[in-house]
């Protein structure tokens, strides 16, 4: 018994003595952040509904009177052109969800703008946002690491099938 506590008090001992003498940081390092840059960008979506646009839930409403369903969530993958012009140059493309959920339209929306052609191939921009007047940058990866800003839209064409939104993006980014 006299072993047992003695050998109890010295695992007490070194346990205490490694605790005191570890360290579970390491020393500070000064930051130096990359300065900031600001990039605008100009491009359309093309939406092709049924297409690019698929309702992948909706709410079981009988009383909806709107052309947009209430509580409706659609899965999006659109390409991004150049131009409203449907044979105009694809410079990426836009993935994401939108949630319909006002009884005017709105959405609530979670889109990537993906780029793969030019100086900005394999980077995108991360949008979250309700959406008027524009959509909030919250993020980005590639060349708009950290980024933050916004997406400006105009809707120039919609019809039964189609959707093209012109989007001025202007992303802080490092």
């Amino acid at each position: 018994m006299r072993g047992t506590l003695m050998l109890s008090w010295i695992l007490i001992i070194c346990l205490s003595q490694v605790a005191v003498q570890s360290q579970y940081y390491s020393k500070s390092r000064p930051y130096h952040p990359r300065p900031p840059k600001v990039t605008n960008l100009h491009f359309f979506m093309h939406e092709h509904t049924g297409v690019t646009a698929v309702v992948v839930a909706q709410a079981n409403i009988s009383s909806n009177n709107s052309s947009v369903p209430f509580a409706t969530l659609v899965a999006v993958n659109d390409p991004l052109r150049t131009g409203p012009e449907p044979d105009s140059e694809v410079i990426g493309n836009v993935q994401g969800i939108s949630l319909l959920a006002g009884s005017n339209a709105s959405s609530t929306q979670y889109i990537e703008f993906g780029f793969n052609t030019g100086k900005f191939n394999g980077s995108s921009l991360s949008v979250f946002s309700r959406g008027e007047p524009g959509l909030a940058v919250v993020g980005g990866r590639g060349r708009f690491m950290m980024a933050k800003g916004i997406a400006l839209f105009n809707p120039i064409l919609i019809n039964a099938t189609n959707v093209i939104i012109e989007f001025n993006v202007t992303a802080i980014h490092h």
